[in-house]
């Protein structure tokens, strides 16, 4: 089956699953499905929700290129903000009838002998594509904290990443178990209402200003009436964002370092201050944003915890030193798995080979892409595509998805496969790159890492150079094949 009548199925109905649905069938493609596990599209930003969750990217550089909002009234925006213009663009671009919702995929095999991919749904439907677009996106599977008698709390415990609708930690007793991003964001607005707050961390964090600013109103009017400065404004934090590789930069991380220093001196209390004060440099972990994290422990009601969790009992949370702290809700802002990618699907790919077992020793893929022994399977944010906008970055996938399937089409060509030696050859590159980069291997433990230690997640150049590698594709890499 070659041309447009390709049946593509698209895996996800987040940001990248909805860049996949526009540009396919802007490109002239008429059998695309989109098939989402949820209630609704969104992706991470429809089933995440708790208080503070924001994006820490410009949000007219976090938004799609062909579906730009003139009316963003902040620099950045928060979860509902986002939710509400992802469910606004797919309404105002008519992908509605491509979606199915509520429809999620149990298993995807190639088969050698079709040279198509059948698709086992949630709904027990099995589907025959021929074309399979993996826009799970990074936070689809939650991580929870392994910690002992976790499972005996007897009041709420519950993770960032399934933050319940009905919760009410008004003048309630919290503990927030983590540090990281989704700790930082929400222990400022969860402090606003509880009466206690235990934030228990376990390694102190770089958080760095956050440049917030409200949008003129003049400026959004010019937006609205004018798309050529809107165009021109997203286009100017493109340029500063798109070419810059800041781990590498010296001066950047010295930079950052300084701002991070100034942020927490705003912190009354010293044994607080030197608590939350990192020992690693800028950059080996995730780098975190905020105007209001340091500032929350000034309050009465918020106490850092440094020491380690020991267990977790009906009633709390004991630490290493033996003092049991009693808590009405336990929150887990432990983060997500992110070191599977499409695997998070039972793939089989050719000669019966298992996604899984092919990346026993950490995901790779050709260009973040493709990876060898799976035909016509596309990932968006594949392994080391992590930079600058994950939405921008998923749009030059998307065209370079296109661009290859262009070339199959003009040549007749049903399936194309990475050949080893491409992928194996790109890959060596990258990891000698990021080896270069010294931040992330300063000990942190990071989430960059697979279970293998190798860094899989983060990529170590700029999205301008990701871009221009993805530019006029050939199929010199792929081994190619027909029915």
């Amino acid at each position: 089956m070659i041309g447009k009548d390709r049946r593509i199925l698209i895996i996800g109905a987040g940001p990248g699953g909805i860049i996949s649905a526009y540009q396919f069938r802007e490109a002239g493609y008429t059998d695309v499905k989109v098939l989402e596990r949820d209630g609704d599209v969104g992706g991470t930003w429809q089933r995440s929700r708790y208080p503070g969750l924001s994006c820490d990217v410009m949000i007219h550089a976090y938004s799609f290129s062909f579906n730009l909002n003139p009316s963003w009234p902040r620099s950045y925006a928060s979860q509902p903000e986002i939710l509400e213009y992802l469910r606004d663009s797919v309404d105002a671009l008519d992908l509605w009838p491509m979606i199915h919702l509520n429809t999620g995929v149990s298993s995807a095999t190639w088969n050698d002998d079709t040279a198509e991919w059948d698709v086992t749904t949630s709904t027990g439907e099995t589907l025959v594509a021929d074309i399979v677009i993996s826009a799970q996106g990074m936070f689809g599977e939650i991580k929870w904290p392994d910690i002992a008698g976790r499972d005996s709390f007897s009041r709420e415990l519950i993770h960032t990443g399934e933050w319940p609708h009905d919760l009410d930690i008004t003048g309630k007793r919290v503990a927030v178990i983590g540090s990281a991003a989704s700790a930082v964001q929400s222990i400022p607005e969860i402090a606003k209402l509880a009466d206690t707050l235990y934030s228990f961390q376990r390694s102190p964090q770089w958080v760095l200003p956050k440049e917030e600013f409200p949008i003129p109103a003049e400026q959004i009017e010019e937006f609205r009436t004018n798309p050529e400065a809107l165009q021109g404004y997203r286009n100017a934090i493109m340029d500063y964002i798109g070419p810059n590789a800041p781990f590498s930069n010296k001066e950047i991380l010295g930079g950052a370092e300084w701002a991070g220093a100034v942020a927490i001196s705003v912190i009354d209390d010293e044994k607080t201050r030197e608590g939350l004060t990192p020992h690693v440099p800028w950059g080996c972990f995730r780098p975190l944003f905020s105007n209001d994290y340091y500032p929350a422990f000034n309050r009465p009601n918020v106490e850092l915890i440094t020491d380690a969790i020991d267990r977790i009992t009906p009633n709390g949370i004991v630490t290493a030193d033996g003092v049991e702290r009693e808590v009405d809700v336990i929150v887990c802002a432990t983060g997500y798995v992110v070191d599977k990618f499409a695997s998070r699907i039972p793939f089989t790919g050719r000669n019966g080979r298992s996604l899984d077992d092919e990346w026993v020793d950490g995901p790779e893929a050709y260009l973040g892409v493709t990876t060898t022994g799976f035909p016509n399977l596309f990932m968006l944010y594949g392994p080391n595509n992590n930079a600058g906008s994950l939405i921008q970055m998923a749009e030059y996938e998307v065209g370079y998805v296109l661009d290859l399937l262009t070339q199959m089409d003009s040549d007749g060509i049903d399936w194309i496969d990475p050949q080893r030696e491409a992928m194996d050859a790109y890959n060596a590159e990258l990891q000698q790159a990021i080896a270069g980069v010294d931040v992330w291997h300063a000990g942190c433990g990071h989430y960059y890492e697979s279970a293998s230690g190798k860094i899989v997640t983060q990529y170590p150049y700029s999205m301008y150079h990701y871009r221009d590698s993805v530019a006029n594709p050939d199929l010199t890499p792929f081994e190619t094949g027909r029915r």
